[in-house]
């Protein structure tokens, strides 16, 4: 069983999707009403998203508590750190949305590669607030960090090695896998891209399906809020 962190609108025009999804048992979390990053937001407009998809799913399943949510675009840094504040007022339990490792596009340098719980003035400060930060995985090597946990990573890099790193990631902690329904269809439609997002966004589709289900057959997995549970974190 997984985590499905969902955005509203596919909910809205998708409800039996949703009611698939947890009458098989997995976790439904938010991924945002509209897929807008954090940085595009003011704290009231997030406030209304969040508010919009509790209502959409009041409505397409009524009996799910979601305590889950990770921003578009891992979009939590300490730009939108704001953000924790918001959704511990609304009754979120965890975010999984710090990329403990900065990219180009993304990413907060010297985060815990541990669950946590941020602060919002510093993200990467555990200062035992409301929120739990459950961090993407990155593998660590002579202070080098290396992404594995999904996406492009998870489709570009060889398949051993990123078997080998969360193996060892493992040994220490639950590590962090994800991946977007179109990365496993090769009816995924091609939209113009620049050539540096054609390859983000494209490259080795062909074969994320079968990487998908080798990695389902070698680890255990269950939904973060399991895992959480499991560590003691959601009764604290």
């Amino acid at each position: 069983q997984a985590t499905f962190f969902v955005v509203g609108q596919i909910a809205q025009c998708h409800p039996q999707l949703i009611e698939r999804i947890v009458a098989q048992g997995h976790e439904l979390a938010c991924h945002g009403m509209s897929h807008r990053p954090l940085w595009e937001m003011t704290p009231a407009e997030f406030k209304h998203e969040l508010q919009e998809f509790a209502e959409t799913v009041a409505t397409v399943a009524p009996s799910v508590q979601v305590l889950g949510f990770r921003a578009p675009t891992f979009s939590l840094d300490n730009r939108t750190g704001w953000a924790l504040s918001v959704l511990a007022e609304l009754g979120y339990r965890y975010d999984s949305s710090i990329f403990p490792l900065r990219t180009p596009l993304y990413g907060v340098t010297h985060c815990p590669l541990m669950p946590y719980r941020p602060s919002p003035e510093d993200v990467c400060r555990d200062k035992g607030e409301t929120i739990i930060e459950f961090p993407m995985s990155v593998w660590t090597w002579a202070g080098v960090r290396v992404p594995v946990c999904g996406g492009f990573y998870l489709r570009a890099l060889p398949f051993g090695f990123v078997k080998f790193c969360l193996r060892q990631i493992n040994l220490h902690r639950p590590f962090v896998i994800y991946v977007h329904p179109w990365e496993t269809s090769l009816e995924t439609p091609r939209i113009p891209l620049s050539l540096p997002s054609r390859i983000a966004t494209y490259y080795n589709v062909a074969h994320m399906k079968h990487r998908l289900v080798d990695l389902l057959n070698t680890f255990s997995f269950a939904p973060m809020r399991t895992v959480l549970e499991e560590m003691g974190e959601l009764s604290r």
